[in-house]
């Protein structure tokens, strides 16, 4: 069964394709160590530990909040650069420079320095988010719209996988080595993992040539604010992208809370940081054979049914994380998240590349990572406000629910096959 599970996800016959999906392992170190499971403990149980009370857990939201709110501000210039310039390739391996060399400097930080460890994943979030547009985009030229769904999966599931081993490796060390050097080499390893997932990209990928160029006479900043004005009026054109962004908004608002959120909620509950990081390590090797098959589901059953399953699972998970007590608990719900995670993630990229204009791929995914990252802005801050008003973040894992339930009723009124279309339409046109 592995064999098979090994087999399918390295396909050595389309290196391209293995290629887009290694740089999902190689970022997703960050997203587990940095954002999810370590840096998280760190902080409140080291960094922090001169802040009274909930105000490390509330200034964790607040950070995150603004690292995402930056994230947003620069999404829609990265994007609409990286089509005008056809550098989608160059862009991503210049903020994941960025991201990686901030992740080595929290290598550095100890007792005290809560302040400079919050800046440093700050800058270390805007080098990931900036990196994952043109990753993203990359998506549709890549594939046909038959294999998007699985290939989307794909790349989720190999992420999983590599941010599990690097995850368990670290988990390792922090067990192994007294004090604070275990967490400190985690942080600067996943830095080195992440530039070295970055190679195969490089190589094996071809910049795309679709894209309308920069008019000749007209500076870069202009031809972009030319081209934003452009996209803010035509996006609106695609009702059904349009609708989808909403919906994505909403319920990914729960999504993202729940992956920035968990650890250091975990962690004020009185669950060990030895716990905490084995039950999200848990998570991320669920999360491998999961995604894969929410990628057949959406191929037999469709994408919208798979994305219904994976939100009304996570309302059952917000809600039951509300009596977390006891460390059993949260590896439960660690599994349970480990089972949708992937794929409500996955299927929701596939689905909005299908109704996205080839030509302008980078311009309309950085509306989806400003839509993602507003959704981050307001779960974080929203949560960290709960919890120092009321004094319990109980209060505010519940609120989380109401995300997936809203976003599923948004999501109804989306019809994806018109929207295939429009794309299908606009991009038969621009060849």
């Amino acid at each position: 069964m592995s064999d098979i599970l090994w087999r399918t996800l390295f396909d050595k016959k389309d290196m391209t394709v293995t290629s887009w999906c290694l740089y999902d392992v190689g970022n997703s170190a960050f997203a587990t160590t940095i954002m999810a499971a370590i840096l998280p403990v760190y902080f409140r149980e080291v960094v922090a530990t001169g802040l009274p009370g909930t105000l490390p857990t509330a200034y964790w939201g607040y950070a995150s909040a603004i690292a995402l709110l930056l994230s947003a501000i620069l999404a829609p210039f990265i994007g609409t650069v990286a089509d005008i310039r056809q550098s989608k390739k160059r862009i991503l391996v210049t903020f994941t420079l960025i991201g990686s060399i901030a992740t080595s400097g929290l290598a550095f930080m100890g007792p005290g320095d809560w302040k400079c460890t919050l800046f440093l994943m700050i800058i270390g979030t805007i080098g990931f988010s900036g990196s994952i547009i043109c990753y993203d985009s990359l998506l549709p030229h890549i594939v046909t719209v038959d294999k998007i769904n699985y290939t989307s999966a794909k790349g989720y599931a190999l992420g999983y996988l590599g941010g599990g081993i690097l995850l368990g490796f670290n988990l390792i060390l922090i067990r192994s080595l007294s004090g604070t050097l275990g967490p400190r080499i985690s942080f600067f390893s996943v830095s080195l993992w992440w530039l070295i997932f970055t190679i195969p990209l490089i190589v094996y990928i071809k910049e795309p040539d679709a894209g309308k160029p920069q008019e000749e006479g007209v500076s870069l900043p202009v031809s972009t604010l030319i081209r934003l004005k452009e996209t803010f009026l035509e996006i609106r054109q695609y009702n059904e992208l349009f609708k989808f962004l909403f919906a994505f908004w909403v319920y990914n608002d729960g999504i993202g809370t729940v992956i920035r959120m968990a650890a250091i909620y975990g962690s004020q509950l009185g669950i060990s940081m030895n716990h905490l990081v084995g039950a999200l390590l848990l998570t991320q090797f669920v999360g491998v054979p999961f995604s894969m098959l929410f990628g057949k589901i959406a191929h037999r059953a469709g994408a919208k049914n798979a994305l219904y399953i994976a939100l009304s699972w996570y309302t059952l998970i917000a809600l039951s994380a509300v009596c977390l007590k006891f460390n059993w608990h949260f590896w439960s719900l660690a599994i349970a998240v480990g089972m949708v995670q992937g794929g409500a993630q996955a299927i929701s990229r596939s689905m909005y590349a299908s109704m996205v204009p080839k030509s302008r791929s980078a311009e309309f995914f950085s509306f989806y990572d400003i839509s993602s990252k507003f959704a981050g802005i307001a779960g974080p801050a929203i949560f960290g406000i709960i919890t120092q008003t009321t004094g319990s973040s109980r209060f505010a894992i519940a609120a989380l629910s109401t995300s997936f339930v809203i976003g599923m009723i948004i999501l109804r009124k989306v019809d994806l096959e018109k929207g295939m279309e429009m794309a299908h339409m606009i991009n038969r046109q621009e060849k």
